[in-house]
């Protein structure tokens, strides 16, 4: 546990700078401190042992302050290059959960590698602001979302391997202050899945009429990414599709529109967008990688955009807010037609306390369960 001593040049709290380039210039005072796995033996050990069942804390933080970076990498004792099934799932059997101000509820509980921006169990090197997974082969996972806390902040990884020690380091980076501001929000990230999604057999159809007509007037039929109530603002996603369709024919998964209800608002909501890659920020069926500050596609699928895909869309600039409730929705496939294999993790910032977060059993967790 990490005591914050009484010290005269501590920042008042978590003040009006920002952290752009032409910030970088203004003063600033307070403690700048970490957490990480380093050996207090002073030997190369420098990780902790993850074992089955078991739980590693990365930080159990008391006082006011910010995380304002967290790294993490895990990996196994033995390897040989051959990961097994077991290792295969690691990603999703590992839970990421934080507690802000000893509230009751996690407000941050997904699978590990989820909550650093690619799903199904799966690393891949990419870049986008809030969220990095860094070489080797995406194997170092950065967070530099800012998560603020008046009183107490505590960060753990759960282990749901069945057999494997796992070695795992990590950074927590954060500032402390003297005290916090009233007017910040708490940071929140959970994840879902519907493996299939609810959609409806082709039937007679052809495919085009399969894929691109009927109709949706409500939206209630839609996957849905999150479900929060309280006050604070969206900021963004990761989407994962694995393709079930066996098809030969045009097999574009992403016809599907977002639709984000903010407050309880009817349908039409406030933002109803035109199409799955129109809402990440792309066009035309994409099936490259990309990555960029804002949005990106991390993992395009296969041909004819079979197999896995894993997307991204951050609304740094643009947050959506929400005083009361907030929906966020996207069809799968147009009129949800389609039942593939859709999840998800969802950041947001709110008020405590908050809807209690369900994370789905490891069983249901698994990339092809």
């Amino acid at each position: 546990m990490s005591e914050q001593p009484d010290r005269p040049d501590a920042h008042a709290g978590y003040g009006q700078h920002g952290s752009s380039l032409r910030d970088l210039a203004r003063l600033r005072s307070g403690r700048r401190r970490r957490e990480s796995s380093w050996d207090r033996s002073g030997g190369n050990r420098d990780y902790a042992v993850l074992e089955p069942g078991g739980t590693v804390t990365l930080c159990d933080i008391r006082g006011p302050g910010c995380i304002n970076h967290l790294w993490v990498t895990v990996g196994f004792r033995e390897w040989d290059g051959q990961p097994t099934p077991a290792q295969r799932e690691m990603l999703r059997r590992l839970v990421l959960a934080a507690n802000w101000d000893d509230c009751e509820h996690p407000s941050v509980l997904t699978p590990l590698g989820d909550f650093f921006g690619v799903g199904h169990g799966r690393t891949t090197n990419f870049a986008s602001l809030p969220l990095q997974m860094s070489p080797r082969e995406g194997r170092g996972f950065n967070c530099f979302f800012h998560m603020p806390f008046a009183s107490a902040a505590r960060l753990e990884v759960r282990s749901e391997m069945e057999e494997e020690d796992l070695l795992l380091y990590y950074y927590v980076d954060y500032e402390a202050y003297d005290r916090l501001e009233d007017d910040l929000a708490r940071f929140h990230a959970c994840w879902r899945r519907e493996n299939p999604t609810d959609g409806v057999a082709q039937g007679a159809e052809g495919n085009d009429e399969f894929q691109f007509e009927g109709s949706n007037l409500d939206g209630a039929g839609n996957y849905v990414i999150l479900d929060a109530e309280g006050r604070g603002h969206y900021v963004g996603c990761v989407l994962n599709v694995r393709n079930l369709r066996d098809t030969q024919e045009h097999n574009w998964y992403g016809e599907g529109d977002d639709m984000i209800f903010i407050d309880g608002e009817p349908f039409p909501p406030s933002l109803h967008g035109t199409g799955t890659e129109d809402y990440f920020n792309t066009a035309w069926c994409p099936r490259e990688t990309y990555s960029s500050p804002y949005h990106g596609i991390t993992l395009a699928g296969e041909e004819n955009w079979a197999g896995q895909v894993s997307v991204y869309r951050f609304h740094i600039e643009d947050p959506v807010m929400f005083t009361r409730s907030i929906r966020v929705t996207i069809e799968h496939g147009h009129a949800n037609k389609r039942s593939d294999d859709l999840s998800s993790t969802a950041y947001w910032y709110q008020t405590l306390p908050h809807k209690p977060l369900v994370l789905p059993a490891v069983g249901l967790r698994l990339p092809d369960a």
